[in-house]
């Protein structure tokens, strides 16, 4: 079972809520929002610590940036 961590506490990490940590990121990647469309998480918005759910993370060891989806309407 994956541990379930405070935003204070994550280095690289999600919420099902549709964000992402990653510390080890660029600035405009580090605190992002996305939208989750049939499983598939795509177009990051970058967001402050502040507007980040506090509990409920998963940490993970790395994202792949270079695969980010990008959908256009």
């Amino acid at each position: 079972m994956d541990l379930v961590l405070n935003a204070t506490d994550v280095i690289v990490g999600f919420h099902p809520a549709g964000y992402r940590i990653d510390k080890t990121a660029s600035p405009m990647n580090r605190y992002t929002k996305w939208d989750i469309i049939e499983s598939h998480w795509c177009n990051p918005k970058p967001v402050c610590f502040d507007s980040l759910p506090q509990n409920g993370w998963i940490a993970k060891d790395r994202f792949d940036w270079d695969k980010v989806n990008k959908l256009t309407e």
